[in-house]
């Protein structure tokens, strides 16, 4: 099985002489996607990766509510997939500094220009559900990555740790049950049904999420 550090190495080999890569890296929630993309910031060149985790382009809660969306949160139309997508063109420009959102999931709110990803910043890594899924405008973003990696984890193990992170933050034990069942495992099941073929996949069936 492939390791963190084997993964990185296949990162700096895939861009070689290239000024920049930009590396997708997907899979459902709890999979593990945070801790994998800690995990290669810390084996890649120190100072030269930057991370644009998917989550901070959540729509505020304040929208989900006018969208009548509040009981979907975390589905592919809950995102700004747009604002994600000019934000990786102005990443791929090179253009200067670009600043980021990350998403606060014990505040449950993204904030804004919370990171700042380098000009010289030469190995980006974009973590998230819906990357690399194979529906517009998600697809969309496809010609956004040089790499594609997708961590591979069992139903069961998904549903684990997703009743896990809830009941950790604070959620009763049948409100996370219900909350996995309406939303996470229907989320996940689109996700590793839906999504493209990626360059790498990863198995992650006994990491922590």
């Amino acid at each position: 099985m492939q390791t963190s550090q084997d993964i990185a190495t296949g990162i700096i080999e895939h861009a070689r002489d290239q000024r920049r890569i930009v590396v997708a890296l997907a899979g459902a929630p709890g999979a593990g996607k945070s801790t994998l993309s800690e995990q290669l910031l810390a084996a890649l060149p120190v100072g030269e990766a930057g991370l644009v985790p998917m989550d901070g382009y959540h729509f505020d809660n304040a929208v989900l509510d006018a969208m009548g969306l509040r009981h979907r949160k975390g589905a592919p139309q809950t995102f700004d997939c747009a604002g994600l997508a000019a934000t990786l063109r102005r990443i791929r420009s090179g253009e200067g500094d670009v600043a980021v959102p990350l998403f606060d999931r014990q505040a449950d709110l993204a904030r804004a220009a919370a990171a700042i990803i380098p000009a010289d910043a030469r190995f980006i890594l974009v973590e998230g559900n819906y990357l690399l899924l194979d529906r517009a405008p998600w697809s969309d973003l496809a010609p956004l990555f040089d790499l594609t990696i997708f961590i591979e984890v069992p139903m069961a193990e998904l549903e684990r740790r997703l009743l896990a992170r809830w009941t950790d933050l604070g959620r009763s034990e049948e409100a996370a049950r219900a909350w996995v069942a309406g939303n996470d495992l229907p989320n996940a099941r689109l996700v590793i049904e839906g999504s493209r073929r990626a360059d790498i996949v990863w198995g992650n069936g006994a990491s922590a999420p």
